[in-house]
């Protein structure tokens, strides 16, 4: 029995001084662990405030669209950044964020570039469908009564889509109206119009209760928006071949505001005096 107990009281004893050298080893890794890491930490912010990693003037941020680069000057107008200014200041979802308020921009990322040090933006922009004036008298403050619209009706200020696109071809479509008075059902009327296969140059929207197409076949005359909207421009389709009947340029316009009784209201001083109107 003292043999064992000699033994076992041995054992107990290297055990204990191989415990303490695990844990001297264990504070030992602690104490690097801890020095690596802060040294790595100092490393990082030195380099971070070196004049290196500073953006100095806008051609240091590259912004696309799609394939395109932007020009220096257009990248000054969307982001008017103060230079010189450190690029691990810059927030890039703050930046994002503010590029998305643009009417001339739907979509933003932003993310930092280290060699060289700058910003990537890529941006998708806004496609207008249509150019827009709020009313057709342009006289006075042309640029604030022309812009351009998307499909949702969305106002893009001329000035800033061509500062983006300087070769661009405008939309070939023109719409006449205030934005306000039309946008809930642009998106709508648009998709019919564009589906048209009479050609379609001009909506003029400024009477909310008679919309007005300009065709290649004449003047159209919708009445107000309305749930008939399908079926006028169905209508219109299959009176295409109208200009063979009549002279387009002895009618006054065309009306479809009944798509089941149309009606072609013809100028009086050529219609015959007899009737102000036929059907077509």
């Amino acid at each position: 029995m003292p043999d064992i107990v000699s033994v076992s009281q041995k054992d107990l004893a290297q055990r204990r001084q191989k415990l303490r050298r695990q844990r001297r080893v264990q504070i030992l890794q602690t104490i690097w662990r801890t020095i690596a890491i802060s040294g790595l930490a100092g490393g990082l912010l030195w380099v971070a405030v070196q004049p290196t990693w500073v953006l100095k003037t806008p051609k240091q941020v590259l912004m696309r669209s799609g394939d395109q680069s932007l020009s220096p000057e257009a990248v000054q107008t969307l982001l008017p950044l103060s230079y010189p200014q450190s690029l691990w200041r810059i927030q890039p979802s703050v930046i994002a964020e503010s590029l998305k308020k643009q009417p001339t921009i739907a979509q933003a990322t932003v993310s930092r570039r280290l060699f060289p040090p700058g910003l990537i933006i890529e941006i998708e922009e806004r496609v207008p469908v249509a150019l827009a004036q709020k009313t057709r008298n342009q006289a006075n403050n042309q640029k604030e009564n022309t812009g351009l619209i998307d499909t949702k009706g969305m106002w893009i200020p001329l000035e800033k889509y061509t500062l983006m696109n300087p070769n661009e071809t405008l939309p070939s479509l023109k719409v006449i109206g205030l934005p306000e008075q039309y946008a809930q059902y642009w998106s709508q009327l648009y998709t019919y119009v564009r589906q048209s296969s009479v050609k379609i140059t001009e909506i003029d929207c400024q009477d909310p209760t008679n919309i007005k197409l300009k065709t290649e076949i004449g003047n159209v005359y919708l009445g107000a928006f309305s749930p008939q909207l399908p079926e006028q421009i169905s209508l219109l389709n299959r009176i295409r071949n109208l200009p063979k009947k009549v002279n387009p340029s002895d009618i006054e316009y065309i009306d479809l505001t009944n798509p089941e009784s149309p009606l072609v209201h013809m100028i009086q001083k050529k219609a015959d005096e007899s009737a102000n109107s036929t059907n077509p």
